[in-house]
């Protein structure tokens, strides 16, 4: 079985981020650096947040079953 991975960045304010938090909003929805479009739980960027939200590049790792196995700040 053979990782897949997507690069992206995310600019999620923290106000942004608390719609994600709460519930309100459960999906992520981005473009990856390749131009796929890739959707994953918001609660898989708890670890990123900081007092101004999550900012950076992320690397996202999937198997051959389009699976979480994990998530990397670079």
């Amino acid at each position: 079985m053979s990782n897949r991975k997507a690069h992206f960045a995310l600019h999620i304010s923290a106000h942004q981020y608390m719609e994600y938090y709460s519930g309100a909003v459960r999906d992520v929805v981005t473009v990856a650096s390749d131009g796929r479009t890739i959707r994953f739980p918001a609660n898989l960027l708890r670890a990123f947040v900081s007092q101004d939200g999550i900012h950076g590049e992320f690397v996202i790792e999937f198997d051959d079953d389009n699976k979480f196995v994990a998530i990397n700040k670079l």
